[in-house]
């Protein structure tokens, strides 16, 4: 196997893990919440005053770098470590935590704590649509440049995803495919299959480019990929999805907020045909929410630039089992800290 890159991405990300420590010594003073005994999660949230997502990005990332952990009983308590940032331990690195407590990121990291996302939200969430109004990625600009960003990644793991996704003669539709690098992958290892490219218009006009080279870049068959596949624009809050018999969603519902991502859920399980399939690439939190660190890093990284953030597998589950979908099994792991986690709509 190739080697995986995640090491970069941990570092990129660690930097939003940095600003939630500083937020939560220094603005939040979470650690003498805990001078009387431990606290449930919901009791924490609410000392906090913190809205739901705030909280499942703040609080699993102090489990996660363990200055938190939880008891038997399931309540929240400060480890040994944790104590060294609370003032009833002489020998405490507030101090030192907080020469960076002015530091603008920290200070912008509070106030979307605090609020549950930026004040200013005219520009829109990092190229995630905002309400009624039109998705950045419309601008024909800001779809190459965020597009493009990501097409290195996607062309590191779509080969690992295409391999593991399941092997059909049927049809795959590639929600939010952005440069389409997956689906091209999935049809090149699949000779009688069929797909669906699923995005913004301005999208799919440089993922019909990187098709053009992908379809002369001498992998077997890859030259038959093009033949095989339909660009279909639109938006998949609204429009009518096409029937398929896979569907994939990469790095699609880490964006959104919970009651989006039922949505979607319900609005995908909509477009399966009887016995199909729904595939989720992404990163996952633990079912416990107290870690890895490099989820909850990238949770709060996502929490930072769009409406979402990490969710564990167990919160997939429920959202597919809600609109009748069955999970499968573990996740089957790729690489940069992604897996897959599939659900099956029964016949």
């Amino acid at each position: 196997m190739s080697i995986d890159l995640a090491p970069i991405t941990r570092h990129l990300r660690a930097m939003y893990g940095s600003r939630l420590l500083v937020a939560a010594v220094n603005h939040f003073q979470i650690f003498e919440l805990f001078k009387k005994g431990p606290l449930s999660f919901s009791d924490l949230q609410k000392k906090l005053k913190l809205k739901d997502r705030a909280a499942y990005v703040l609080i699993p990332s102090l489990c996660a770098m363990e200055l938190l952990a939880y008891t038997p009983e399931g309540t929240l308590e400060l480890t040994e470590l944790g104590t060294y940032l609370s003032e009833s331990n002489p020998d405490n690195l507030i101090g030192y935590v907080g020469l960076e407590k002015d530091d603008s990121g920290v200070l912008e990291m509070v106030t979307r704590l605090k609020n549950d996302g930026p004040l200013d939200t005219s520009e829109g969430f990092s190229y995630v649509k905002e309400g009624e109004g039109p998705s950045p990625m419309d601008d024909a600009e800001a779809a190459r440049f965020f597009t493009l960003g990501l097409a290195g990644r996607a062309r590191k793991l779509s080969p690992l995803v295409a391999a593991r996704l399941p092997q059909s003669q049927g049809h795959l539709l590639d929600v939010a495919g952005g440069s389409g690098y997956y689906t091209f992958e999935w049809l090149r290892l699949n000779p009688g299959a069929t797909a669906t490219l699923f995005d913004r218009p301005q999208v799919l006009e440089v993922a019909k480019e990187l098709l053009e080279e992908f379809s002369t870049s001498g992998k077997e068959g890859a030259d038959s990929v093009k033949e095989r596949l339909i660009f279909h624009p639109g938006d998949m809050l609204t429009d009518e999805l096409p029937e398929t018999d896979v569907l994939l969603a990469a790095s699609l519902f880490h964006d959104w907020p919970t009651e989006t991502c039922l949505l979607l859920a319900k609005r995908f399980a909509a477009a399966l045909r009887p016995n199909g399939e729904i595939w989720v690439h992404d990163t996952f939190l633990h079912d416990t929410l107290d870690g890895p660190k490099p989820a909850t890093d990238y949770s709060a990284a996502l929490f930072w630039a769009t409406k979402g953030r990490i969710y564990s597998r167990q919160e997939h589950g429920e959202w597919f089992k809600s609109v009748g979908l069955t999970p499968l099994g573990d996740a089957i792991p790729t690489q940069l800290e992604y897996g897959l986690i599939g659900a099956r709509k029964e016949d």
